[in-house]
């Protein structure tokens, strides 16, 4: 029995003696068990022979070899590394269609049995009789993007962009100046124009007029207590009481520190 199971191939899969068993088993890593005390046994087997590895060289042309040795100046269809295909146009339907109404068929059928008998295929733009438009070249130009020139070292350690910059701004700032000033002297004349006998002000002239002065706004009050709202605690006696309180304090807030007057008392200066 042992011997029986030692030399069934399957045993050492996940089917074991029972099941259906299948080639494919014995090359699955996933059914494949380890056997007792032996390593498992990994890997894939040879293809046979005759089997080449690696990959064919093709026929290439334009590559280094051919360059180093000269190029072929006429390359056939033979040596070409790929067979051209020539490329069928597809039907113009449109012409077709055109072609059907003018000789008077118009119904489903009739327009089948005319694309059966009549082929008109799309142009393409090799089959175009179009002549090739060429230019003269003359035999000294040179193709290709013309070399940057260096760039001055002395240039840049002397700030010479920098100053070059600079006088540039200023040259705009000044025509800037230029024209404004010739804006304001249109406008002005243009003023002389319209009345010549009006006499205009001045920062100067208007800095000279006196301007009354203005109080200033009273700050905004709630109505109901701008008119009946009175004070609930009055700590003077009389108005007459209040009025010179406030006036020593007016008189005695020129010694002391603070924006108020309520700091302590500044030291004499002599």
């Amino acid at each position: 029995m042992a011997a029986a199971i030692g030399q069934n191939p399957f045993n050492l899969t996940a089917a074991g003696e029972l099941g259906a068993h299948r080639e494919t088993m014995l090359n699955n890593e996933l059914l494949l068990r380890t056997e007792l005390g032996k390593p498992k046994r990994r890997g894939y087997g040879s293809p046979g022979e005759g089997f080449v590895f690696g990959r064919p060289n093709e026929a290439r042309h334009g590559g280094a070899d051919d360059a180093l040795h000269g190029w072929q100046r006429t390359l056939s269809t033979t040596t070409l590394p790929f067979a051209r295909k020539d490329k069928n146009a597809d039907r113009d339907f449109m012409a077709l269609n055109k072609a059907a109404v003018q000789n008077g068929l118009v119904t489903a059928g009739e327009n089948y049995e005319f694309r059966a008998t009549h082929d008109v295929r799309r142009k393409t733009a090799g089959s175009e009789n179009t002549r090739a438009r060429t230019r003269r070249i003359p035999p000294t130009m040179v193709f290709g993007i013309s070399t940057r020139p260096s760039t001055p070292i002395f240039d840049l350690l002397e700030h010479k962009y920098q100053d070059k910059w600079l006088q540039q701004r200023r040259q705009q700032e000044l025509a800037n100046r230029k024209e404004e000033t010739q804006k304001r002297k249109h406008l002005w004349e243009m003023k002389q124009k319209r009345n010549p006998s009006k006499v205009y002000e001045t920062r100067a002239s208007l800095l000279r007029t006196y301007q009354n002065p203005v109080d200033p706004a009273p700050l905004w009050q709630m109505p109901k207590f701008r008119n009946s709202a009175r004070p609930s605690l009055e700590t003077f006696r009389s108005p007459k009481a209040r009025e010179l309180a406030y006036q020593n304090f007016g008189s005695d807030q020129i010694s002391r520190k603070g924006k108020l007057g309520h700091g302590v008392y500044e030291p004499a200066v002599n």
